[in-house]
């Protein structure tokens, strides 16, 4: 695989991605080659593909339940959901994009790669797509919006108990005191900050890390039959 090969410690590799690391490697391989190219990595981003990408979503794993039904809205590039797919087979991945180009890289990244992960082309705010990813355990994104407006997509999607991912990054702390009241009138608890990836991505991971308890009072619209 070249050049990505040299930017990754194998042995903190292979704890992550365990004999799954040959897929992981591939991954890395077409964000600097064609993910580039197509403008969904920007070409500063190629040398720190592992720690500040790769490696720095696959880490939020620790967080999954067994057998999680995972939605990743937003998913650009794929980002956290095919680090987490890869780090994870036991989960049910579905990835969530809007815009046509990355939906076409998607899936040809998941092709090559022999994934069993859904690519869905639509916005998380749309009814029909709620309609189909509904009852989620996990949602996940990075990058995709304040807290707030993420809460307002995301928990419609979660059963009662599930949790919504959010990868994040220092400014955390501020975006939670200023979003807080509104994610818990949307039906989520308290958002709570975990670090994830103590020894493998330097710094840690920061995810914020919202349950949905109750109803989101935005109710999905069924079409009338």
């Amino acid at each position: 695989m070249g050049d990505v090969d040299l930017v990754v410690d194998r042995a903190v590799a292979e704890r992550v991605f365990g004999d799954r690391l040959p897929l992981a490697r591939r991954y890395a391989e077409h964000l600097v080659t064609s993910g580039v190219e197509r403008g969904l990595i920007g070409p500063r981003e190629a040398p720190r593909i592992w720690d500040r990408h790769v490696l720095n979503c696959a880490v939020v794993a620790e967080l999954l339940p067994d057998g999680a039904r995972l939605v990743d809205v937003g998913s650009g590039a794929g980002l956290p959901g095919i680090p987490l797919a890869l780090a994870r087979p036991d989960l049910q991945v579905a990835l969530v994009e809007p815009l046509a180009r990355r939906v076409d890289w998607l899936d040809e990244v998941i092709a090559d790669l022999g994934l069993d992960v859904r690519v869905d082309r639509g916005r998380v705010e749309e009814t029909a797509v709620r309609r189909r990813w509904e009852g989620a355990d996990v949602v996940t994104a990075r990058a995709v919006a304040p807290l707030a407006r993420l809460a307002g997509w995301a928990l419609p999607l979660l059963r009662t108990g599930g949790r919504l991912l959010a990868v994040k990054g220092a400014s955390a702390p501020e975006e939670i005191a200023r979003d807080a009241a509104a994610v818990r009138k949307l039906g989520g608890g308290d958002p709570e900050i975990v670090l994830c990836g103590h020894g493998v991505v330097d710094p840690a991971t920061t995810v914020v890390v919202v349950e949905r308890q109750r109803g989101t009072g935005r109710p999905v619209r069924r079409d009338k039959k």
